[in-house]
């Protein structure tokens, strides 16, 4: 087994791109690297879009950059519904019409240019719908491996109350009731730069289907049980809308019974948005440490001699 490595060219990132497939446009922000160690694909979460994965004025916290400067050509895919194709919608309400979607996309993207060991999978919050459905489909076997963060099945034990409406004596100014909302979704502010709450850069409008697609973690331990590659999943250790530590980290490992390796990070000093906080740097090398460990496995299994049966 060959395991030298090229010296490091970053062609191109981040920068924007659109593909077109069949009429729909899917937009994309990427990062390319000459010879990858293998193609990160990141998926955002609600609300926002792919420039969740390269945080604003924040070099140092984005996982396009970090990840390309390790190797990883990096693409983060605005998931279908989201960016150019948000004014396609309705057409695609269809979860295997969104997985077939985002999959041409990605071999289109990705059909002139070298994935190094293969791809890996990751998303954050409702983005994991997509990537968990991605991962069971049959073809999900082709990848690496699969990075969810920032989901689960039960909500935090505060969740719902802390969104019960104020009386008319705790009603907030406009700017205070947004920030107050933020706290409540993202976790304490000090947990953040402060430029990532200015502006709309990580802002999208989500498309029609998202809310109905919520009640996807029904099918949960259905599509989690059909995913055959390794997995990890992560929270931030003051996460505030799903279940939280070791007890929600332990939940959603169980239900992957036919992965070969699951493991659970619970990642320090981080709120919800895992790629946006001081800590994000922390957390996007031990995605890119996982993704390199698949990437060791899955060069090891293509070098393993075949299997001789054995005489009776």
């Amino acid at each position: 087994m060959n395991h030298s490595h090229p010296q490091l060219e970053v062609l191109t990132g981040p920068v924007p791109g659109v593909v077109d497939i069949d009429g729909i446009p899917v937009s994309y922000l990427a990062s390319w690297v000459r010879q990858p160690r293998a193609v990160v694909v990141a998926l955002h979460g609600g609300g926002t879009n792919s420039t969740y994965f390269d945080c604003p004025t924040q070099p140092r916290l984005s996982l396009l950059r970090t990840g390309a400067a390790l190797g990883f050509t990096v693409i983060g895919l605005d998931r279908p519904g989201y960016g150019a194709s948000l004014g396609h919608a309705e057409q695609l309400a269809d979860p295997a019409r969104r997985v077939d979607l985002a999959r041409a996309a990605l071999d289109r993207l990705l059909a002139a240019r070298p994935r190094g060991a293969g791809v890996f999978l990751m998303a954050h919050s409702a983005g994991s719908e997509l990537a968990i459905r991605m991962a069971a489909d049959a073809r999900g076997r082709e990848l690496l491996g699969l990075e969810i963060a920032g989901t689960g099945r039960q909500h935090h034990p505060g969740f719902s109350a802390r969104f019960v409406e104020p009386g008319e004596a705790e009603v907030r100014p406009a700017a205070r009731r947004r920030a107050h909302m933020r706290d409540l979704l993202w976790g304490p502010s000090r947990l953040y730069p402060p430029e990532v709450f200015e502006g709309d850069a990580i802002s999208a409008a989500s498309p029609a289907y998202e809310w109905e697609a919520r009640g996807w973690v029904e099918e949960f331990p259905e599509l989690a049980a059909r995913v055959r590659i390794p997995v990890q999943f992560s929270l931030g250790d003051h996460e505030l809308v799903w279940r939280p530590g070791a007890a929600g980290l332990a939940d959603i490992a169980a239900l992957f019974t036919a992965s070969p390796r699951v493991r659970c990070n619970e990642q320090p000093n981080s709120g919800h948005n895992l790629s946006l906080g001081y800590a994000a740097r922390a957390y996007h090398l031990k995605v890119l440490s996982f993704a390199e460990e698949c990437a060791v496995s899955r060069e090891g299994e293509a070098a393993a001699p075949p299997q001789e049966g054995r005489a009776g």
